[in-house]
């Protein structure tokens, strides 16, 4: 190549060049790209599981601030309305602690030919539930919200160590199966950076966020004042400008983990803009997912794109819905502010598993409905309910889950697990067992110390698992 052709007024500093050109990043990734003629750069690329996978791609439905249990799948008694229960150990809390369980004003029906009870507010997920297993028995530890989500999202209490998310190990175990598109993707807005994090895996794992709205991925588009052929002079010159700086830095792990997510971000250019284009999707389908309805269009329109990603291969796609600090499912004040949360997400979620399963997509994706966790039977002198980390609900469908399942239970209260208890650990182990993964080859070695994903002595959820 003639530099002459790309230089015509003298070489200039790569910085200013790159500021000059309007690409930035993505284009020194262009570049890159361009160099290398297709190659696959990105060492995150396919591995082969344990052993044969159920699931090729989970998606987790994650309902931030704690959803209350006992107004939505696991329904109880109101005579028990009033009753004095004893709530010492509440959180950090040793005193003797006495409070007045207060109603459950929701109605439940049994659904589907499981008959399992479904909340009024969840009248769609209820036509679904003979594909769901329903999970009563679940706990955690943590009591406040930003904990307890570190807890559910990296299956780890302490701070001495940045722990990755789910997502970020079954992408580390994993790899990506389409180059053009992240292994891990995060949708919606989280309650905790946690969430998207790649923690001691590195960056090059963790989720890649896509936006809430008309937009999900910024700057996909080259500026409409640069020609393709000016596009592609940019790009060639890049590459000369990069050659040396490549070579020399490769060793440097965060240099090379930052550039790989650029050649991504560059590839995604090529691809992403017809994945989150939603014109070829035929009518039925839209309304289907309840978009273009006031209540269900947003998070609708995130499931819908959360398919789409399926469909090409992504591994992991995280939805995060009402996140943001303590997220807008928790209600402490009054339980009807659950109500048009719940119409927000019931009939997209039900139109997710009722498309996948006629696509004859359901059986490879799985499904996993949760929130960080329950909520108690009392309130706080409200007709809200406080947080409840000693029994909730979780549920899973697709890849292997026996539908119209309810495992475990909670206490005639709604407030411990008592039957087949379940920590978060086991849900993750699950997870991982349907993606072909043994958890207790879950592991790395930090500064010579293991480090696993889930807990030891943490099993799948074996009942739930055709």
């Amino acid at each position: 190549m003639n530099e002459r052709l790309l230089f015509p007024c003298g070489r200039i500093a790569r910085r200013k060049f790159l500021f000059q050109a309007g690409v930035g990043f993505v284009g020194t990734a262009m570049g890159a790209l361009w160099a290398e003629e297709g190659k696959l750069l990105n060492p995150e690329s396919a591995r082969a599981a344990h052993f044969s996978p159920r699931a090729k791609s989970v998606i987790l439905l994650y309902m931030c601030g704690g959803v209350s249990h006992i107004d939505t799948f696991d329904p109880k008694d109101n005579k028990l309305a009033g009753t004095m229960i004893d709530a010492v150990g509440f959180g950090d809390n040793m005193a003797e602690m006495k409070r007045p369980v207060i109603p459950c004003h929701r109605t439940f029906t049994r659904h589907g030919q499981s008959g399992t009870p479904v909340s009024d507010w969840f009248p769609h997920i209820g036509g679904v539930i003979d594909d769901i297993a329903v999970v009563r028995s679940m706990h955690c530890r943590e009591t406040n919200h930003f904990p307890a989500v570190i807890e559910m999202s990296t299956g780890h209490r302490d701070r001495l160590l940045e722990h990755p998310s789910l997502g970020s190990w079954v992408t580390h175990a994993l790899g990506a199966t389409n180059r053009n598109l992240p292994a891990f993707v995060s949708i919606g807005r989280p309650s905790s950076p946690v969430q998207l994090s790649g923690g001691y895996l590195g960056a090059s794992v963790s989720a890649t966020p896509f936006q809430q709205g008309d937009v999900p991925i910024r700057n996909l588009h080259p500026p409409k004042s640069i020609s393709s052929a000016e596009r592609e002079r940019q790009i060639q010159t890049l590459d000369v400008l990069n050659r040396d700086f490549r070579e020399e830095y490769a060793v440097h792990s965060a240099i090379a983990a930052r550039t790989r997510s650029y050649e991504l971000a560059g590839r995604m250019q090529l691809s992403a803009p017809e994945v989150v284009d939603f014109t070829s999707e035929p009518d039925s389908v839209k309304r289907l997912y309840g978009v273009g309805q006031k209540e269900t269009d947003d998070f609708g329109k995130q499931l819908l794109l959360a398919r789409r990603l399926v469909e090409r291969g992504v591994r992991c796609i995280q939805i995060c819905h009402a996140g943001g600090g303590n997220g807008a499912w928790d209600a402490h004040d009054d339980m009807k502010t659950h109500a048009p949360l719940c119409l927000q997400t019931d009939k997209p979620i039900a139109g997710l598993i009722r498309d996948l399963k006629q696509r004859g997509l359901l059986q490879s994706t799985l499904i996993v409905w949760t929130s960080e966790f329950g909520r108690t039977p009392w309130s706080q002198n409200t007709t809200g309910r406080d947080h409840n980390p000693k029994g909730f609900t979780s549920w899973l469908a697709g890849a292997g889950i026996k539908g119209g399942a309810v495992h475990g239970s909670t206490d005639e209260f709604g407030y411990r697990a008592v039957e087949n208890r379940h920590y978060i650990s086991d849900l993750q182990a699950t997870i991982l067992q349907q993606l072909g993964l043994n958890p207790e080859k879950m592991e790395v070695e930090i500064e010579g110390r293991p480090v696993r994903l889930v807990e030891k002595n943490a099993e799948p959820i074996w009942p739930i698992i055709g």
